[in-house]
């Protein structure tokens, strides 16, 4: 493809949301409004991840020069599921909901295909940006955002900047151990956060409080729990109580190290809404020295399923 599409100084550029089941493409303003979005599914073992994603962006541009042919981009801006490699945007390490997604070179792949700027950073950095932007980050120069859904994601802004380590992977806040003899998690440690506060560790230490209890309905899903809870059943509430803890422990940490403004807390978890965070702030406020907790806002990331394309797109003026 000829260097056609490229104009760095338009107001549109390509977000792209790569998750384990889809894939969200869209054309976004700088101001973070969409013109135009596709979806395909990620076929995640059956089709490299890379092909599903040239199919999505050819697609996208395909579709819009239709409604707008002299349509031109600032760039792509790419955000994914697994640990990246910032400098290079190649995918150093992803988890077994995408198969042999390891080692691809997102970025130089996509840039060579379509000839355009390409920036690829982690799904919850992106959401971030998207923060930052439009949502209770705007004019805050640092905040941290935690994304509770099947793992526990993190991202920290520091200066009005993402932090991104040595080599992209700051942030992982869902490996912070809020018990030194807790569970085992899957990266080696224990009593990380992410055993207790994401969707997939509320639904399983249910089922096991359940089967302890001799009811066997072992595929109550974290949704589930979560309606109990609301609803004033004991278990739940006593397992809801353990994840608020785990949670308000992990933040005070978190407070102590960073300092921030604000803690912006996303994932299908928190659509508990605000049971969820008057627990959540209730146990950070035990847990904190006065001085540090004072004055920090702990808040319901901004709302809607285009959040990560939205954020993955504002790359293009975050790095310009």
């Amino acid at each position: 493809m000829d260097m056609q599409w490229f104009d760095p100084q338009t107001e549109y550029a390509i977000g792209v949301d790569i998750g384990g089941t889809k894939i969200n493409a869209g054309v976004v303003k700088a101001d973070g409004s969409v013109l135009h979005t596709l979806s395909l599914s990620t076929m995640a073992g059956q089709a490299k991840t890379v092909d599903r994603v040239k199919q999505a962006v050819h697609d996208l541009m395909a579709e819009v020069k239709v409604i707008q042919p002299a349509i031109r981009f600032k760039g792509i801006g790419i955000g994914s599921a697994g640990q990246i490699d910032w400098a290079n945007g190649s995918i150093r390490s992803a988890s077994e909901l995408i198969p042999h997604y390891a080692g691809t070179a997102l970025q130089s792949i996509i840039q060579q295909q379509f000839l355009l700027p390409t920036i690829v950073d982690n799904d919850v950095n992106v959401l971030a940006l998207t923060e930052k932007y439009l949502g209770a980050a705007q004019g805050v120069d640092h905040f941290l955002c935690l994304a509770l859904g099947t793992g526990v994601g993190g991202a920290i802004v520091v200066d009005g900047r993402l932090v991104h380590g040595l080599w992209g992977g700051g942030g992982e806040l869902g490996h912070l151990s809020v018990d030194l003899n807790g569970r085992p998690c899957l990266c080696g440690g224990k009593g990380c956060l992410e055993q207790y506060a994401s969707g997939t560790s509320i639904a399983r230490r249910m089922s096991e409080k359940l089967s302890i209890d001799g009811d066997a309905s072992d595929n109550v899903d974290s949704r589930e729990v979560i309606a109990r809870w609301l609803a004033g059943e004991p278990l739940a509430a006593q397992l809801m109580e353990e994840t608020m803890a785990a949670l308000g422990s992990a933040i005070a940490s978190l407070i102590h190290i960073f300092n921030p403004k604000l803690i912006v807390i996303g994932g299908g978890v928190a659509e508990a809404g605000e049971p969820l965070f008057a627990g959540i702030r209730k146990e950070v406020s035990l847990r904190s020295m006065p001085s540090m907790a004072e004055g920090v806002r702990i808040e319901a990331a901004y709302r809607g399923n285009l959040c990560g394309m939205i954020g993955a797109a504002l790359q293009a003026w975050e790095y310009a």
